[in-house]
């Protein structure tokens, strides 16, 4: 055989080369949905943040991977009146955490309950941290205006920004029932002045 024949021999065919490339067994490309779905959401939020905030506020490598919460008893459905928001905090004993669990008499992206109209959300506008306290207006579905810069935030889907200067949405608890009881699971979003919200704010 001359040297010419055995280099076309030891060239994979056409046929072997489609099959090596359509190949998926190789498990550093695998990624199951639930990653998928959360990396892409993370690519997302980030580019929604202006170039500061990219700066400043974020670390140099994003991960995206699922944070671990604690599951909390917030109250029970039987406790809620509509139009009176519930305050409590999570995921921590923080001031940035504080959250109010509201009623709203209508369904609601994210809502839990017999209705699906029970929602719980961040009280700190993610703009500047603005005070969100005593704006939450349940017969409009909204959260706001911001006093610093009139933001205005929708309840109904999910703390999305109706107006004003904020970028990022409202964040959203999430919310499962167990019984009568309301637990809070999670947290959708980045709270205004956390870097990570799994990480406890008082040993940083």
């Amino acid at each position: 055989m001359t040297p010419e024949q055995k280099s076309q021999t030891d060239c994979p065919t056409e046929a072997e080369q489609s099959d090596a490339s359509c190949d998926a067994s190789d498990s550093g490309f695998q990624i199951n949905r639930r990653q998928f779905l959360f990396g892409t959401g993370t690519a997302l939020a980030w580019l929604s943040m202006p170039q500061w905030l990219r700066r400043t506020g974020m670390p140099a490598r994003v991960q995206a991977q699922v944070a671990e919460y604690p599951s909390t008893r917030i109250a029970g459905i039987s406790e809620l009146k509509a139009g009176e928001p519930l305050s409590f905090m999570y995921p921590w004993e923080h001031v940035n955490s504080t959250n109010y669990l509201l009623k709203l008499g209508r369904p609601a992206g994210g809502g839990v309950g017999p209705d699906e109209d029970i929602v719980a959300f961040n009280s700190m506008c993610t703009h500047q941290g603005g005070p969100l306290i005593g704006k939450f207006n349940t017969d409009a579905g909204v959260a706001g205006p911001c006093p610093l810069h009139w933001t205005t935030f929708d309840l109904t889907r999910h703390g999305m920004v109706v107006s004003g200067h904020a970028t990022m949405g409202l964040p959203q608890i999430i919310l499962e029932t167990d019984g009568d009881d309301i637990i809070a699971t999670g947290v959708m979003g980045l709270i205004f002045g956390y870097s990570d919200n799994s990480v406890d704010p008082t040993s940083v």
